[in-house]
């Protein structure tokens, strides 16, 4: 990757010479082409279902916007989902986005024209929509809502089940016990609901930059085989669908980013020929420098030279971030991703219930805080297997015994006090896992007797009880293309199948050239050296379900930089 950090080589604008440049994308007519040289801005407000209130607001009042994006899904969020759909045909989506995001600004919302996507459909996109007409209708506003159908591949569960189709990382059989199975659907069918002059975009399942692709395909028109150009706007939506993880939030230099409480969320002001600058609103908290914009480049990445998303095939290896000065809280030019054909083939998100688990925290007092806490978490596993054993049960599947306060977490690596005693204060983290509901029960019962009958100083249970959850876990498969019918919808009344172009796919693998190595790493120090992780790369930590992993933009260290 090129770390172009090349400061004050740019004015405060990138797209148009104008210090304001023409901005295009409110109410135009279905097919219109934006004005040469305009820009397209669209802010992330959701990183994911549970995200902050604050950023609607700042987005909407302060961002200048033509669309406005909110990303709630991850892997389990589907089948949590699908549970609550279970209870109730009206459930399925996050109802967040209605009465949160949506509710008390919808007027605005409509009076500025700025439009609108989300996932918040989730596993009941129709119902989601449905509760925004509901808004929209008290509101007494007009608005056009479309719904984007057809990722959710359960009636198709028994069809799968017989087909050999192993995932793609463990290599383990389909599983019997299939809770939730979604399609990550691409940028097209959102452009064609905007086409067809939808306010507000509902989706289920699909990948989280294509609700950034999907208003900027709409925008300029970019063609199925322009792939430089889908790999550019994915890399946009790549950069913000995880709200202000790319505006200082998580980042490795945490203490250099001011303002946590009003932390600025993202905005991309995108050209037709893909540049785009990533800025926030003006009088926000956050950072947006070329550090907190290279860690969220290999966020969840895997291989730059070989991003699979359905549109497009991407190579973020050459992109080249450079901060531009003269923005309020920073701003960053990007450019520089490669596009090749995407597969024929979606990938699929299933979960499959795999037992059931719970955990107990407890805070503990007084000296040797932290040998009590081991021994206590220790018997309360004693007496379970005990009780187990009495009733038939197998032992448990896994278990996890953390004190928070003894350095657990670092392993050998833990730094242990001079005297012995360690900290007079500590906290049992005990979680357990196992294929039978009624195991976990007991565990949970077991876990408020400890405090009379074991050490002295178990002050309490934080939240009550242990509360009994599923185990849910992914299961990743390709899925042909052409066996999807992607539904369309506006307003509750289906108007379109929207049919997949395959012509421009391939699932030829195309060899990559080994990524260049920048001149600017010649002159660093050889022979043994220390130094912690921190000091030299920006790394970034992601999950996939209960995937951890760690990425590191080493070709983009703070050696080169300094």
């Amino acid at each position: 990757m090129s770390c172009v950090a090349l400061l004050g080589l740019r004015g405060p604008r990138l797209l148009g010479a104008a210090a304001c440049p023409p901005r295009w994308g409110r109410r135009h007519s279905a097919g219109c082409e934006p004005p040469a040289g305009a820009a397209v801005r669209i802010g992330c407000a959701s990183g994911f279902w549970g995200d902050t209130a604050a950023a609607v607001p700042q987005l909407l009042y302060g961002g200048k916007l033509d669309f406005l994006v909110f990303d709630y899904l991850s892997e389990i969020t589907m089948s949590l989902l699908t549970a609550a759909k279970a209870r109730s045909p009206v459930l399925g989506y996050t109802p967040d986005f209605v009465s949160s995001a949506m509710a008390p600004y919808i007027k605005d919302i409509h009076r500025k024209g700025v439009r609108v996507i989300s996932n918040a459909g989730g596993i009941n996109p129709l119902a989601c929509a449905a509760a925004l007409q509901e808004v929209a209708k008290k509101a007494d506003v007009d608005l056009k809502i479309a719904v984007v159908a057809g990722d959710d591949l359960m009636s198709e569960k028994e069809n799968l089940k017989g087909a050999g189709i192993t995932d793609l990382e463990s290599g383990r059989q389909f599983p019997e016990s299939i809770h939730s199975m979604n399609v990550y659907l691409g940028a097209r069918p959102i452009s064609r609901a905007l086409d067809l002059g939808a306010d507000i975009v509902v989706t289920g399942r699909c990948v989280d930059s294509g609700i950034v692709l999907g208003p900027l395909i709409h925008s300029f028109g970019w063609n199925r085989d322009e792939f430089d150009l889908l790999a550019a706007g994915s890399l946009a939506g790549h950069l913000i669908e995880c709200g202000a993880q790319c505006t200082g939030g998580i980042f490795t230099d945490w203490h250099a980013v001011p303002d946590w409480h009003n932390i600025g969320f993202p905005i991309v002001e995108c050209s037709s020929e893909g540049e785009f600058i990533l800025s926030k609103p003006p009088d926000t908290g956050g950072l947006i420098s070329f550090g907190t914009v290279a860690e969220q480049l290999v966020y969840e990445l895997g291989n730059p030279q070989r991003y699979l998303l359905p549109d497009v095939t991407c190579d973020f290896s050459e992109v080249s971030i450079t901060e531009i000065p003269g923005f309020d809280g920073g701003a960053v030019k990007v450019h520089g991703a490669k596009g090749s054909p995407p597969s024929t083939f979606y990938k699929v998100n299933a979960t499959y219930l795999d037992g059931f688990r719970a955990t107990a925290v407890c805070p503990v007092g007084g000296p040797k805080a932290i040998q009590k806490g081991k021994r206590t978490a220790e018997s309360i596993l004693q007496r379970t297997r005990l009780i187990f054993s009495q009733l038939g049960y197998e032992d448990y599947s896994a278990v996890n015994i953390q004190v928070l306060g003894s350095e657990d977490t670092y392993g050998p690596h833990a730094r242990r006090s001079i005297d012995g005693q360690g900290p007079r204060e500590a906290v049992i983290w005990l979680a357990v896992h196992h294929k039978q509901k009624e195991a976990v029960e007991i565990f949970s019962r077991e876990i408020a007797p400890a405090g009379t009958g074991m050490a002295p100083g178990l002050t309490g249970i934080v939240g009550g009880r242990p509360r009994v959850s599923p185990v849910l876990k992914p299961f990743f498969f390709y899925y042909p293309k052409s066996n999807v019918q992607i539904n369309l919808f506006l307003n509750g009344q289906h108007v379109e199948t929207f049919e997949e172009d395959l012509t421009f796919t391939s699932d030829a693998v195309v060899p990559s050239d080994p990524p260049k190595i920048s001149s600017e790493l010649k002159d660093l120090p050889s022979g043994p050296h220390t130094y912690r992780l921190e000091d030299l790369a920006y790394t970034r930590s992601g999950d996939k379900g209960n995937s951890a992993n760690i990425d590191e933009s080493v070709w983009c260290s703070k050696l080169s930089m300094n």
